[in-house]
């Protein structure tokens, strides 16, 4: 199989911390520090999550995150991984998350 060069890896991480992003230039962001297991360990992604999140809820929930789409520097804060989020009715994120019920693997791929 030839790989695309658009191929986007999604896998499974924990988000170890979070805090409000006021620095952002964009409102209601958070800053995550997410765990990706043995393999890749932590990496941080800054996401707009306040308007459905507050950070202390968001510590120690699983998450899906694009991890191969290369890091962005934003207000200082460099984020590295993209978590995955689909838009409620207003258009603000809604975290896509494994199934709770279910021990899932940190660092596990989505297929």
């Amino acid at each position: 199989m030839v790989e695309s060069p658009f191929d986007v890896e999604i896998r499974v991480g924990e988000v170890r911390e979070a805090e409000s992003f006021p620095e952002a230039n964009k409102s209601k962001m958070t800053k995550l520090w997410i765990d990706l297991g043995d393999g890749d360990g932590q990496r941080q992604s800054a996401a707009q999550l306040d308007h459905h999140y507050e950070p202390d809820d968001l510590e120690g929930r699983r998450v899906l995150c694009a991890t191969n789409l290369g890091s962005v520097r934003i207000a200082g804060f460099e984020s590295e991984v993209l978590t995955v989020g689909v838009p409620d009715e207003k258009g603000y994120p809604v975290l896509v998350e494994p199934d709770r019920e279910r021990a899932v693997p940190l660092g596990g791929p989505l297929f």
